[in-house]
């Protein structure tokens, strides 16, 4: 009968790296590269190969097993498995580097920042401390060889070979036999005498300064090189004295090291250090603490080692979130750290907890993801984005927030790109259509038109042509002045999206009427708008056969290329809106600003020449809403058509100003405008919930209903000073224009008699005869 018997180490679980070795500590073990055979994470693998003669070797070597597989600290070398055999030793521990090598290969990067080494001895020093006081037992082999460093950079303490009992249990220190590590070994155990009184942490205390040494200097070369600090940091360099002192007594005690060491001025008090230390203790911290340290983690990452933020802030901050109920404080840091990941760690990490976090009701939470949305858009697929975060973040729009409703719109800018057809072209223009007529924050209507503008291209052909046109119409008579800018400058980016059938018939007349808007931001825009809509009617009117070229993008597909065109007259009111909605809800309004005078652009031909106008001085800034116009009027009329994607359009900030004569925000109610009425009255919008069924757009962006009138003490646009600095007999131009629209708008301008109809007769108002009333039919 034949017997096979298995072979251990062909059966261990753990499998060597084809890779040469790494070294390891003076001795017989080899450092090995290794992974788990089942899932292939990596591990390090401490070798010792049992040779015949060397008994005594193998025994020390047997106890650093066994040593290493009792003992259990985060500082000290984690051990995974282990096997034994005739012939060798395996001993598996998490994967590391060698001390040395490590900063080998950091040095050659640029170095490691004092902070990484006053934490990476703060551990070692600690480990030393555990054994000492809590095991009583004695290192004895503390050097640069017995140090390594896991991937999150902490150091890690090793070759526990010479280990023994600080009791005298099991004899006296093993007999080492190697010269590299005698001499580390303290002056007074070369007094044979022993004579020399110390404690029992003393020789490990001084292989502790000799491990300070090496790593600012280097390897040591002799004993006698320890009375030169060298580059050790001179808020080090008394506590090392101590360590290398000739009397044994002297020499602290690990605890009162780090003690020393962390007062103030000390070495290893820093930033860096408090925060591992509360890393560490975060299981048992107080809610309220947590959050005040998530709040202030985001300011200290950027000085933080890239390694350290992956590997172990980044799993403390998932932990957080997923047991601590740490909230929306976690985010900012989590996308932080996010930076350092690659596509694939990314997925893995953090995309899972983003879509988690989507379905949350912290309006905290929602309100901090929509902000940050830009740092992890791209890592989600179009699936994830349709089923699992839109139906979600839909919500925002009908938040009771103004914040948050703000923000939902502005995601639709990264969104879009990604959503399907019926989520982009049925879903989200409700919402649009509902924000833009019904929403009683000026703001808001303003950014769901620059939002709309900037993602025409992205729908479909039918869609925009429903869409579009109706709804920068809608925006040219809102009552907010940057509201009708939008509409004007949607209008002027997505010329290409227009037939030139809807230029002349649909776009320039609404255009036209805005040349006499009270505000003059809105009539210089609509003069430019349509000197570029003209022009472009001009070259087909010239050349017949420039209208399919025209017109090639108006049937075309979605084309997410076009959108991008827009980014640029976009961009105010995506990145400058935040700070003026967050006023607006607050419960107290801020005191009127300071007054200051900012210069005027060119007139346009055919207008009085204003002079310096006076506007709250808050306005002032560098994106303003008014553009600068060209320096003639031939250069601006020879390329208009090709300059609006080019344009920069200001800041929505400056709406700070006209918000505080034209909307009432501290109620949360709309007031009108100086000099025009509200043209949105929510009532006259369709029920949305019956719109898809009727298959017609233009009923959510109809016509709207007469005006409410405005409150008592609205100035008219007549009474603004226009021409001048000074007050003028003149008032506005537009002042007539103004007062008719505003005359015929309200339908009470006529005198009648009552019951009767009047007529004009020499000057005076006559009573025209009855008129005989028809008969009832049977």
């Amino acid at each position: 009968m034949w017997f096979f018997s298995r072979d251990p180490v062909r059966d261990f679980p753990f499998e060597l790296s084809p890779e040469p070795p790494e070294g390891g500590p003076p001795g017989p073990w080899v450092l090995h590269r290794g992974r788990k055979k089942a899932t292939g994470s990596p591990v390090s693998i401490f070798v010792y190969d049992v040779k015949p003669g060397a008994e005594e070797q193998t025994q020390v070597a047997k106890a650093a097993f066994k040593r290493l597989k009792t003992l259990r600290h985060p500082n000290i070398l984690a051990y995974i498995d282990g096997l034994e055999t005739d012939r060798c030793l395996h001993v598996v521990t998490e994967a590391v580097t060698p001390l040395g090598m490590y900063l080998k290969e950091r040095a050659e990067a640029g170095g490691l920042k004092d902070l990484e080494l006053s934490w990476g001895l703060h551990q070692i020093v600690k480990a030393l401390s555990f054994l000492v006081n809590d095991c009583s037992l004695i290192h004895n082999n503390v050097c640069m060889a017995a140090v390594f460093v896991d991937r999150a950079g902490e150091w890690k303490l090793g070759g526990l070979d010479y280990m023994y009992s600080a009791q005298g249990n099991g004899g006296g220190p093993p007999r080492k036999g190697i010269p590299e590590l005698e001499q580390y070994d303290p002056p007074e155990l070369a007094d044979g005498s022993g004579r020399a009184v110390r404690e029992k942490w003393s020789a490990d205390m001084w292989r502790l300064g000799c491990l300070i040494w090496e790593v600012f200097n280097g390897p040591l070369p002799r004993a006698a090189a320890l009375r030169n600090p060298g580059k050790i940091p001179k808020s080090l360099v008394p506590h090392y004295c101590e360590l290398v002192g000739a009397n044994p007594k002297v020499r602290p005690n690990p605890a009162r090291f780090l003690q020393n060491c962390r007062g103030p001025g000390g070495f290893m008090n820093n930033r860096f250090v408090e925060t591992n230390l509360f890393l560490e203790e975060i299981q048992i911290k107080e809610p309220a603490e947590k959050q005040k340290f998530f709040q202030e983690l985001s300011k200290s990452l950027d000085s933080f080692p890239e390694d350290f933020c992956r590997h172990k802030v980044l799993p403390q901050l998932l932990t957080a979130f997923e047991f601590g109920n740490a909230g929306a404080v976690v985010l900012t840091p989590l996308f932080k750290v996010g930076k350092f990941l690659n596509a694939e760690e990314y997925q893995q990490k953090i995309i899972p907890v983003v879509v988690k976090m989507f379905s949350s009701t912290d309006r905290a939470m929602r309100i901090r993801l929509l902000q940050q949305m830009e740092q992890f858009i791209q890592y989600l697929d179009e699936p994830t984005v349709n089923t699992q975060i839109f139906p979600h973040v839909v919500h925002g729009f009908l938040d009771t927030n103004p914040a948050i409703r703000e923000q939902t719109v502005k995601s639709m800018l990264l969104l879009a790109p990604k959503l399907n057809e019926t989520n982009l072209n049925v879903e989200l223009m409700k919402h649009f259509a509902r924000l833009q007529a019904k929403d009683e924050q000026g703001p808001i209507r303003c950014n769901t038109t620059v939002c709309l503008g900037k993602i025409g291209s992205y729908l479909n052909a039918s869609t925009r042509h429903r869409v579009l046109t109706s709804a920068f119409s809608r925006a040219t008579k809102d009552p907010f002045a940057p509201s009708r800018v939008a509409g004007v400058l949607g209008f002027a980016a997505t010329h290409n999206l227009y037939s030139m059938n809807d230029c002349a018939h649909k776009i320039l007349p609404v255009l036209c009427g805005l040349t006499v808007d009270p505000e003059k931001s809105v009539r210089d825009q609509a003069f430019k708008a349509i000197r570029s809509f003209l022009s472009k009617l001009e070259s087909v009117s010239e050349d017949p056969t420039q209208l399919a070229e025209v017109e090639k993008d108006v049937h075309a597909a979605s084309s997410p290329g076009v959108g991008g065109a827009a980014a640029s007259w976009a961009g105010w009111a995506v990145t400058g809106v935040s700070s003026l909605t967050s006023k607006l809800i607050r419960a107290h309004p801020a005191a009127a600003p300071a007054e200051t005078s900012v210069p005027q652009r060119p007139t346009p031909e055919g207008l009085p020449a204003p002079a310096p106008t006076v506007v709250p001085a808050t306005s002032t800034m560098s994106g303003h809403w008014e553009t600068q116009e060209a320096a003639t009027d031939t250069a601006e009329d020879g390329s208009v058509a090709d300059k609006w994607d080019d344009e920069d359009w200001g800041s929505l900030e400056e709406a700070e100003s006209v918000l505080a004569q034209q909307e009432d925000w501290s109620t949360g109610g709309r007031a009108s405008r100086a000099g025009q009425t509200s043209n949105l009255d929510p009532k006259s919008e369709s029920d949305w919930s019956s719109w898809e069924a009727e298959g017609s757009w233009e009923q959510g962006w109809q016509e709207p209903s007469p005006p409410e009138p405005p409150p008592e003490g609205t100035r008219l646009a007549s009474e603004y000073n226009w021409g001048g600095s000074e007050p003028s007999d003149k008032g506005d131009p537009f002042a007539a224009v103004s007062s008719r629209r505003e005359a015929g708008t309200q339908g009470k301008g006529r005198l009648r008699w009552p019951g009767k109809s009047a007529r004009s007769v020499g000057g005076r108002w006559k009573p025209n005869a009855p008129r005989r009333r028809q008969p009832r039919a049977p």
